[in-house]
């Protein structure tokens, strides 16, 4: 199936996505807030909003705002506009007839210049279902993917990056070899940066995925608290060359890599990166500080699914902490409900898809979600486009095992510092 242009700027705007921070703040400040404490609302129950605009901190006055309510990710049901009084104003919202998310988009122009802001409420978000289905050979098809990886070498070479070493942790540019992308090609390779606590003795350790992009890694310094800390590119270069390297990738032949043979369920990108991910616990069960027990994983967005998909895949985690996971109920826009990040289905219909629906369900975290053992933490925001929360929940409430999840309302696709503190902490105690 080949990508029409205009599919193929949208992928690379998402790829971006994980790599845009927590936007600066402007003139005009727009907060939209579900009239619930906890911002959630039962089925069929009108979602209401409260909409604030501040300039200088002062409520705006006599200026027009419009608004627009949808269901999560979908097209717009409602449209109004109010006028600016200088005091909080109500929007009045829609309800669902099911489990899901509803949005309020606020835009107010003001001096020529357009300023936007949303909130989202849930509606019972504890009972939002999955769409995609489990293939009966989903087990057959990994357990024989790890038994091909495990005939392969690890071959791990280690490389000491004094300039990054610090008295307390030793830091290493590592690669290790992986399964190819197709048989055809051979093995490839998995990059990393360890950081190790130089003082003699066995810890825990922490596999550290990435969010989407291509970039370079350095030291953690989480590592001087006593722990191990791996942190995996998944694209198969270096990891430790110039941004400028990783700006050209990421602007040309890894622009798309999230959608790269998805019609062939044994080329697919993703395959050579789930089980680059289960070769990075074979390294770590390699060295010689590593306790050889305790270990977890964790990860936001592309991160946030891997940990879900790693802790799956490998008995040896113990513990897991996903952020904002990705790629959760791909192919739910194919029924009307919002689908995890890249969001390769949004604006299609099924005709479209080819041999697309026969592959992603092999690769959705949902299925991963539902084969989950171990204990895991989970955080997230109810504002989130990138990765929607009515996907995050599909995966969610799949999973099988102990879980908690810590929410942050008001954020969208980014973290709080309190928020990954948190994680880390948790993690960290569990390890430890």
């Amino acid at each position: 199936m080949q990508l029409k242009p205009a599919f193929l700027l949208f992928f690379c705007l998402l790829a971006l996505g994980d790599l845009v921070a927590q936007p600066a703040r402007q003139l005009i400040e727009i907060f939209v807030t579900p009239l619930r404490d906890n911002w959630v609302f039962k089925v069929n129950e009108r979602c209401d909003f409260e909409v604030k605009v501040l300039h200088n901190g002062q409520f705006l006055q006599n200026v027009k705002c419009t608004y627009e309510l949808s269901p999560d990710q979908m097209p717009a049901e409602k449209k109004g506009e109010i006028m600016l009084d200088g005091k909080a104003k109500v929007i009045e919202g829609m309800a669902l007839k099911q489990a899901g998310f509803v949005k309020c988009n606020v835009t107010v122009e003001y001096q020529g210049k357009k300023y936007n802001n949303w909130g989202q409420a849930g509606v019972e978000p504890e009972k939002i279902k999955p769409v995609v289905a489990m293939p009966a050979d989903f087990d057959a098809f990994w357990e024989q993917a790890k038994a091909e990886v495990a005939k392969i070498p690890l071959d791990a070479n280690l490389t000491l990056v004094p300039e990054l070493c610090t008295p307390h942790i030793n830091v290493y540019h590592l690669h290790f070899q992986n399964i190819g992308q197709a048989s055809w090609m051979g093995p490839s390779r998995f990059y990393g940066m360890l950081s190790v606590p130089k003082k003699p003795g066995k810890y825990p350790a922490i596999l550290e995925v990435p969010g989407a992009g291509v970039r370079a890694y350095g030291r953690d310094d989480r590592a001087a608290r006593g722990v191990i800390v791996l942190k995996v590119g998944i694209h198969g270069i270096p990891v430790n060359m110039g941004p400028e390297v990783y700006e050209q990738l990421g602007r040309g032949a890894l622009v798309s890599y999230n959608v790269y043979q998805i019609d062939n369920r044994d080329r697919y990108y993703y395959k050579r990166v789930y089980l680059g991910c289960v070769r990075a616990v074979d390294f770590l069960h390699t060295l010689p500080e590593f306790d050889g027990t305790n270990l977890g994983v964790s990860g936001g967005s592309q991160g946030g699914a891997l940990s879900i998909i790693t802790a799956a895949l490998d008995k040896r985690i113990k513990y897991l902490v996903s952020y904002y996971p990705a790629l959760c109920d791909l192919n739910a826009y194919l029924k009307g409900q919002a689908g995890g990040w890249p969001g390769m289905y949004r604006g299609l219909k099924e005709a479209d898809c080819g041999p697309w629906l026969q592959v992603t369900p092999y690769y959705d975290v949902v299925n991963f979600a539902k084969k989950l053992t171990i204990p895991g933490w989970y955080s997230w925001g109810y504002n989130d486009l990138v990765c929607p929360p009515t996907s995050m929940y599909a995966a969610y409430n799949s999973i099988p095992s102990s879980k908690e999840l810590m929410l942050y309302h008001e954020i969208a696709h980014w973290t709080f510092p309190e928020q990954t503190q948190q994680g880390f902490e948790w993690l960290l105690g569990k390890l430890k």
